[in-house]
């Protein structure tokens, strides 16, 4: 067990705040600039290299984070440096990212979370007594931490891998048609008494018991997540009947977030949607609403709709355009075929991406865990 003290952060270390800049005055092209998350923009000076920054406005979960190489630290952010000679740069790293979650309690605000710095001087900091502790610590936690990043990048790739295989056959299936294929514009496959179109355009205040109104947030590739829904008035939905749901409609990003999609099930019946997303209300007579969300989800369709798509800060699709993507689909029956043989790729898939995101978080457990030990003496 390492021998030490425990003291007030001030005492044995300084406060570094970074320095305010704005892309239109500093901006440039070689050094990224960090604050209280990623990088920003670029600057033709840094003033950090190789140091673990903490977030000092706008805090996020993840409030401190090492950034590799020359950077520039702007005034969101801040670093930690030894007082004297008592403790390493590279120590008293690994303890601020030790001490993230407590740190993150310290930030104050609701709409936006910043660092309370006073409580943030206060916080206790382990010291140990000889310098050799330290760097046999420091050593340990590169040589784990370097294994750590290498098993993540691995598990990070074949997730990727994973899921660039599904895609890939999703769009073989959807390029290398089969006798009997016919193409047709999506408007012509929808239920004759209803129409392709997206939902309410402003969502007012939060109704904890209201109807659930699924966002671009809420529909991604091939799924629906219900996490994070909102839920609006009665009334407020009532006024946009069109696109109340009643399962089976297959729904489509059209604002911001592009490339999601999904079908709504029959437990989302009276749920609603946003503007930014259409509701596409087809005839399941004509085509299987899993079919065409495979359809829709593969590349051939997204490279149509990417197409079609307008605007630069704020992309979106047109309702007309989307009406008019070209839908080529075989007989309903093999449609059905075709999901059975999707669906089966796609649960293989989703099994394989669930054990490498489960390593993925083991990992970065691991790492809580030799942080824990390290600064609690037990190394």
């Amino acid at each position: 067990m390492t021998v030490g003290k425990i003291a007030p952060l001030d005492d044995v270390c300084n406060v570094e705040y970074g320095t305010r800049v704005v892309q239109k005055r500093d901006g440039g092209s070689v050094y990224p600039v960090y604050g209280g998350g990623g990088a920003t923009f670029k600057m033709d000076s840094f003033n950090r290299e190789d140091r673990l920054v903490i977030s000092r406005f706008g805090m996020s979960e993840e409030c401190t984070r090492f950034v590799a190489g020359k950077f520039f630290l702007n005034d969101s952010g801040l670093t930690i440096s030894p007082r004297d000679g008592t403790l390493l740069q590279r120590f008293v790293d690994y303890q601020m990212l030790s001490l993230n979650d407590e740190i993150f309690s310290l930030g104050k605000g609701s709409a936006q979370k910043n660092l309370d710095v006073p409580a943030f001087r206060t916080i206790p900091v382990f010291v140990p007594i000889e310098i050799e502790a330290q760097q046999l610590i420091v050593g340990i936690l590169d040589e784990a931490f370097d294994g750590i990043a290498t098993a993540k990048a691995t598990a990070e790739q074949n997730l990727q891998n994973a899921r660039a295989l599904f895609e890939s056959h999703l769009q073989s299936v959807f390029t290398q048609r089969g006798e009997g294929w016919v193409e047709k514009p999506l408007a012509e496959l929808c239920d004759p008494n209803r129409v392709i179109t997206y939902g309410v355009i402003k969502l007012g205040d939060e109704v904890p018991e209201g109807v659930p109104c699924l966002r671009t947030s809420n529909v991604r590739w091939l799924r629906i997540e219900t996490e994070g829904m909102k839920r609006i008035a009665q009334s407020l939905s009532s006024e946009y009947s069109r696109t109340i749901l009643k399962g089976g409609e297959v729904l489509v990003n059209v604002r911001g977030t592009l490339g999601g999609v999904a079908v709504a099930s029959k437990e989302m019946t009276g749920w609603n949607v946003s503007r930014e997303v259409a509701v596409v209300p087809i005839d399941s007579s004509r085509i299987n609403p899993v079919f065409l969300s495979y359809l829709i989800g593969s590349g051939v369709s997204q490279q149509w709709l990417g197409g079609v798509k307008k605007g630069a800060a704020y992309v979106g699709i047109n309702i007309e355009d989307l009406r008019l993507l070209p839908v080529c689909a075989p007989k309903l029956e093999k449609q059905l075929e075709v999901v059975r043989h999707l669906e089966q790729v796609h649960e293989e898939t989703q099994r394989l991406e669930y054990l490498y995101q489960r390593k993925l978080a083991a990992l970065d457990e691991l790492k809580k865990s030799l942080l824990h030990q390290a600064f609690s003496g037990a190394l």
